[in-house]
C-alpha cells in the first residue's frame, strides 16, 4: 500500500476514534445531566404539592373536606396546572390502595414492590424510569416516589410524579443530529489538512526516492535540503553524509584504478625492458654472436636487469604482506645512528652519480626499538627518494632522541613537491613526477605506500613537508616500545 493512503487511513482511524469516543461520552453525560435535572425538576413539584397539602384535621373540616379529598384536591389542581409539561400525579396509600386519580377508564398501572415500599415508609425517595407510564402504555416514562407524612412525622402514603421522556429524548435526539454534524465537518476538514501533511512527508520521501536513484546511476552530485526540524531531516542529512562519502570513495576508487592500470603499463614498460635485454643477450651466447671480452659485460648486465626484475616483484609482495597483516615484526633496541651511517656508506656511490652529498648530521649513539630489517627498508625508501628526485645538493639525516621516541629527520634540496603531491605520495602507485625513469633505482610508485605502512606497524608517525624547488623533509619517529611485549 501506498505510504500515503497508510498515512490517510492511520489519520483517519485516529480521528474517527477520537471523535466517536468524545461524542458517546458527550452524549451519556448530557444524556445522565438532562435526567438528573428532570428528576430534580419532578421532585420539586412533588414536594411543592406535599407542602400545600400539609394541614391540619381542623382545616379540612372548615373546607368540608377529608383529607383525601383534600390530597385529590391538591394533586387534581397541580396536575392542571402543569399540563403543558406533560406532568401526572397520583397517590397510594399502600401498593394496592390508590385514591388519585380515580378514572376508572384509565386505571392506574403502576407496580411498587414491597421492598420499595419498605423504602419510602423509612423516608428515602425513589426515582426511577420505565418503558410504561403510569397506565401501563408504553411510553418511556420518568417518575419520583417521595413520601408523604401527616404533620411531616406519621407516614400516610407515597406520592407519584410522573413526566414522558420523550422530551429528553428529543432535546439529546437534537443533541446528537447537531454533533454528528460537527463531527463530520471535523472529519471532512481533518482529512484535508492530514491530506496535505501526508503529501508533504511522501513528497519528501520522494525526493529521497529519486536521490537514491541518481545514486544507483552514479551520481553522487545530488544533495538534500536539510531544515533540522524533524527526523526526515535527519535522515536527510545522513544521506548526504553518505553521498559525500560514496562519492569520495567513487573518486578514491577512480584515482586508484588510474594508478593501477598506470602501474601495470609502467610494471609492463620495466618487466619488458629488462627481459628482452635478458632475451637478447641469452640468444647472443646462444649463438656465439657475443665477443668473448664482452662476455662479462653481458653477464653483468643480465644480473642488473635480473635484481630490477626481483625488486619490482619483491615490492609488490612486501606491500600485499603489509596491508593483509602477514608481515611478521621483531622489536629490538639497536643503535640507529651506526645503522644510518652505513647505509649512507652503501648508498654513497648513488649520491654521487647525481653529484650529491650524503651528510649526518648527528654522531652520538642514539638507541631506536624498531624491526631492524624494515627499519633499513624505510630509510632506503627514503634516501633512495630523496638522492632520485635530487641533483647536485644536499642530503642531510638528523636523529634525536624525543620524549619516548626516536626522531629520524630526513631532508634534500631537491626538486621539491607540490600540496597535491604530498597529500597523495602515501597512495599505491602514485608517482610524484611520472615522466621520471631511474634505471638504476626504479619507480612503481609503492616504494612511499610501503614505507608508511610500515612506519604504521612500528605504531610510530611519519610526516612530510616539501616545497616545489626547495626540497623536501621527512620526519619519522619510532616510539620507545617494545611491541613483542604488548
Amino acid at each position: 500500500m501506498r505510504y500515503l493512503y497508510q498515512q490517510l487511513i492511520a489519520f483517519f482511524v485516529v480521528i474517527f476514534v477520537i471523535l466517536m469516543t468524545i461524542g458517546i461520552a458527550f452524549t451519556q453525560m448530557t444524556r445522565q445531566t438532562l435526567q438528573e435535572r428532570n428528576y430534580e425538576q419532578l421532585m420539586g413539584y412533588a414536594s411543592s404539592v406535599a407542602t400545600i397539602s400539609q394541614i391540619s384535621d381542623s382545616e379540612y373540616l372548615q373546607q368540608n373536606m377529608t383529607r383525601d379529598g383534600y390530597l385529590q384536591y391538591s394533586l387534581r389542581l397541580a396536575e392542571n396546572i402543569l399540563s403543558n409539561q406533560d406532568i401526572s400525579f397520583a397517590f397510594f396509600k399502600s401498593p394496592d390502595d390508590i385514591i388519585y386519580p380515580l378514572d376508572t377508564a384509565h386505571a392506574v398501572d403502576f407496580p411498587i414492590s414491597e421492598k420499595d415500599w419498605q423504602s419510602l415508609e423509612n423516608g428515602a425517595r425513589l426515582q426511577l424510569t420505565s418503558a410504561t407510564n403510569l397506565y401501563g402504555e408504553k411510553e418511556l416514562t420518568s417518575y419520583v416516589l417521595i413520601p408523604f407524612s401527616i404533620n411531616r412525622t406519621d407516614f400516610y402514603g407515597v406520592m407519584v410524579v410522573s413526566q414522558s421522556a420523550s422530551s429528553i429524548l428529543n432535546l439529546v435526539s437534537a443533541f446528537n443530529q447537531n454533533l454528528f454534524k460537527v463531527c463530520l465537518i471535523s472529519i471532512v476538514v481533518s482529512l484535508l489538512i492530514s491530506y496535505l501533511f501526508a503529501t508533504f512527508q511522501v513528497r519528501r520521501i520522494n525526493r529521497m526516492k529519486r536521490a537514491t536513484k541518481e545514486i544507483t546511476n552514479g551520481n553522487f552530485d545530488i544533495f538534500l535540503p536539510v531544515h533540522n526540524r524533524d527526523e526526515f531531516d535527519e535522515l536527510a542529512e545522513d544521506f548526504n553524509l553518505m553521498t559525500k562519502s560514496l562519492k569520495e570513495s567513487q573518486e578514491e576508487i577512480e584515482r586508484q584504478e588510474e594508478r593501477r592500470r598506470q602501474f601495470m603499463a609502467d610494471a609492463s614498460h620495466e618487466m619488458r625492458t629488462p627481459l628482452t635485454t635478458i632475451n637478447g643477450l641469452l640468444e647472443g651466447l646462444e649463438y656465439n654472436a657475443i665477443p668473448e671480452n664482452q662476455k662479462d659485460n653481458a653477464i653483468r648486465l643480465m644480473k642488473n636487469e635480473t635484481n630490477r626484475l626481483i625488486r619490482l616483484v619483491n615490492e609488490n609482495l612486501d606491500y600485499e604482506k603489509i596491508r593483509t597483516n602477514q608481515i611478521s615484526m621483531v622489536i629490538k633496541k639497536f643503535d640507529a645512528t651506526q645503522t644510518i651511517k652505513n647505509l649512507l656508506t652503501q648508498l654513497e656511490s648513488k649520491a654521487e652519480i647525481a653529484k650529491d652529498v650524503l651528510i649526518l648530521e648527528t654522531t652520538e649513539p642514539i638507541d631506536v626499538y624498531a624491526d631492524y630489517d624494515r627499519f633499513v627498508q624505510i630509510m632506503v625508501n627514503i634516501l633512495q627518494n630523496a638522492i632520485q628526485f635530487t641533483e647536485d645538493g644536499e642530503i642531510r639525516v638528523r636523529i634525536e632522541k624525543g620524549y619516548l621516541e626516536t626522531i629520524i629527520e630526513i631532508s634534500d634540496t631537491g626538486i621539491g613537491m607540490s600540496e597535491e603531491q604530498v597529500k597523495n605520495i602515501w597512495d599505491r602507485y602514485y608517482k610524484v613526477d611520472p615522466s621520471r625513469k631511474n634505471r638504476q633505482f626504479g619507480e612503481s610508485g609503492l616504494g612511499l605506500s610501503i614505507v608508511e605502512q610500515l612506519v604504521r606497524l612500528h605504531k610510530g608517525k611519519i610526516s612530510v613537508e616539501s616545497e616545489l624547488g626547495k626540497g623536501t623533509t621527512f620526519k619519522i619517529s619510532f616510539p620507545d616500545i617494545d611491541l613483542n611485549e604488548e
